[in-house]
């Protein structure tokens, strides 16, 4: 047999093996990185070149003597190996004669529980190692909770440095009960304790001498040996539609990763938010066409007839449809340095689609050590809570736990477009699918045209006393005296009555703004020109104000008055009294504004005259056509 011929042998054994993606976690100095640094090692997938350099590391930077530091060859930051903990999360390949392996080290430390949570979102299988000397720690029923969240249902209980403790069955066993009690509560469908020493290897890869008591399989055996595929291929098919695939006239398939399920030409299929039906005539892939589709595998789908499909559109079997709404409850990891604010606006990704969305409730807060539950209105950096979400428009979805993949979610910062949290939902809200909207015969166009008008929304912001109050009512005054219909919504006025419970917190400046813009929305809807009035000052809410109107009906007006002006007009005192912190969350004192950054409309007001600005903004409506 020729080298050519052995080396593709040896390619198609790899490629029919099957990967198990695991993670380790624990408390920081557990041993995580020096377990996996071991299987590496042992597994002799490691280069001579890369044992000279762990070898020289390991005297420069290691912690363990003369002896090689297996951390090292996981713990590649600088900070890391300075200050001797895993910061980011380290992936690592390897393999054996049954089993591929895609390993995720992630940080032990409470502030990188995000970290830790991105490791485990891709994760079947959780090695939790605990330190033999210091049992369960807080640290441990943290990342054991939220192996649990994030649908890890496989554990491996690693009670490592068993050696430090004289291979004591005592301290394993103190250790087990322990922890089997606090994860009897968390639904795991396999905990497997063992007794290990990372840096000496007892019982990662072979059973150990040095504990003649244990008598399950060492690390390597159980990871080999789990099974995590059964399960993903009995659940319903489901696939997240990634593009529209179509070269040619001639062609037109619809391309993703299948997720869960299997599907075979002539099997019937459904696109889960419309409920249009066909059947799979081809799978195709660059391979050829296949005669199944499997969990994992990347194909096109050729379909008998000519249905709508898009990115982001759910296909799925007839038989098991997941459910469509636009309210779910959920549980949600928070990783952002900002506090979550419910019903701030951001972008909510599931699969393949990406849909607006808020936090409208936040129930409780999850202490993730006792698992109790806490009362609270927002969530900060690493807290998990459980609340409401509501999308702008109807998704299709599982309960995360049915289904990790089509069951989980996350936000993004609309401005910054950064991850700032992880989602998992729980159920969707019955009045989500029993509310319709009902469609009307004398809509917002007629109704603007009866009043010889366009609707429009003219939303003023600015700081306290920057003279946006005073412009609004004078623009009033003047579209009224020339026929118009308007109505102005003035931030003082609406707080005593449809805002009066609510502060002045972040959070109760996003809902004040967000009750707001919807009332605004409707007096649009009534062919109205409403005006707007309030300080507003983060560019998320009015951002939220802008999308509920189609283009050309919102008209931001930047009041633009130096804080220092404002603070000289102060008629009411309050700039004084915030400045004496008699007033706490005064926006420009201890409470940010943010600035537009392309209002259609900004007014330098120092040095002119109300009324000459309110004229310029009637000008801008007859420019737009709004008025005649």
């Amino acid at each position: 047999m020729n080298k050519a011929s052995s080396l593709t042998e040896y390619l198609a054994s790899q490629e029919k093996k099957s990967l198990l993606r695991f993670l380790t976690c624990g408390s920081v100095d557990d041993g995580k990185s020096t377990l996996i640094g071991r299987l590496l090692y042992d597994s002799k997938l490691l280069f001579e070149d890369h044992l000279a350099a762990l070898e020289k590391d390991s005297k420069k930077h290691g912690t363990t003597g003369g002896d090689i530091d297996f951390a090292l060859l996981v713990d590649g930051l600088e900070a890391e190996r300075e200050q001797g903990i895993t910061i980011d999360v380290a992936y690592r390949f390897f393999a054996t004669d049954r089993r591929k392996f895609i390993v995720a080290d992630t940080p032990g430390h409470e502030q990188y529980t995000r970290n830790m949570a991105t490791g485990a979102s891709n994760s079947e299988l959780a090695v939790i190692l605990i330190d033999a000397r210091k049992g369960v720690l807080t640290q441990t029923r943290r990342h054991a909770y939220i192996a649990s969240l994030l649908g890890i249902r496989h554990v491996v209980l690693a009670v490592n440095k068993i050696d430090l403790v004289d291979y004591s069955e005592q301290v394993f066993r103190d250790i087990v009960e322990e922890f089997t009690v606090f994860a009897a509560k968390l639904g795991f469908a396999s905990l497997v304790p063992i007794p290990i020493s990372a840096r000496f290897g007892d019982n990662v890869i072979g059973k150990s001498a040095a504990t003649p008591w244990y008598r399950g399989p060492s690390l390597l055996e159980h990871l080999e040996a789990v099974d995590v595929e059964t399960a993903l291929g009995a659940l319903p098919f489901r696939m997240p539609v990634q593009w529209v695939n179509r070269p040619d006239l001639d062609f037109r398939g619809f391309s993703g990763t299948v997720v869960s399920g299997r599907v075979k030409p002539g099997d019937a299929v459904v696109v889960a938010k419309s409920g249009r039906t066909s059947k799979v005539t081809r799978i195709v892939t660059m391979d050829g066409d296949l005669g199944e589709a499997s969990p994992g595998e990347a194909v096109t789908l050729t379909l008998a007839d000519e249905i709508d499909i898009s990115r982001g559109d759910l296909l799925s079997a007839p038989a098991a449809r997941p459910e469509v709404s636009d309210q779910f409850a959920a549980h949600i990891l928070w990783m952002a340095e900002d506090e979550m604010l419910p019903g701030r606006q951001y972008l909510l990704k599931i699969g393949t689609a990406t849909v607006p969305a808020s936090i409208t409730e936040l129930k409780h807060k999850v202490d993730v050590n006792t698992l109790d539950h806490l009362a609270g209105k927002t969530l900060h950096l690493n807290e998990v809570g459980y609340g409401n979400i509501s999308t702008s428009q109807p998704i299709a979805f599982d309960a995360y736990r049915d289904n990790r993949d089509t069951g989980s979610f996350i936000l993004i910062d609309r401005f910054t477009n950064a991850t700032i949290a992880a989602g998992m939902i729980d159920f969707g809200l019955r009045r989500a699918t029993n509310v319709h909207w009902q469609a009307l015969d004398v809509d917002k166009t007629l109704r603007a045209q009866a009043k010889g008008q366009k609707a429009a929304m003219l939303w003023f912001t600015g700081l306290s006393g920057s003279g946006k109050s005073t412009i609004a009512n004078l623009v009033e005054r003047t579209l009224f005296a020339q026929g118009r219909h308007t109505y102005l919504l003035d931030g003082d006025n609406v707080r005593h009555g449809l805002n009066r419970d609510l502060g002045f917190t972040d959070v109760d400046r996003v809902e004040n703004i967000r009750r707001v813009a919807e009332a605004a929305k409707l007096f649009v809807d009534a062919g109205l020109i409403v005006l707007v009035s309030f300080i507003s000052p983060f560019r998320s809410e009015r951002r939220m104000a802008r999308e509920l109107v189609q283009a050309g009906e919102f008209i931001e007006v930047f009041v633009d008055t130096p804080i220092e002006e404002c603070m000289r007009r102060d008629v009411k005192g309050l700039y004084a009294k915030a400045k004496r912190g008699e007033i706490k969350n005064f926006t420009g004192i201890d409470s940010p504004y943010e600035a537009p950054e392309a209002a259609e409309l900004t007014l330098k007001t120092v040095g002119k005259d109300p009324a000459t600005l309110a004229e310029e903004i009637v000008a801008y409506l007859r420019q737009k056509e709004i008025v005649p």
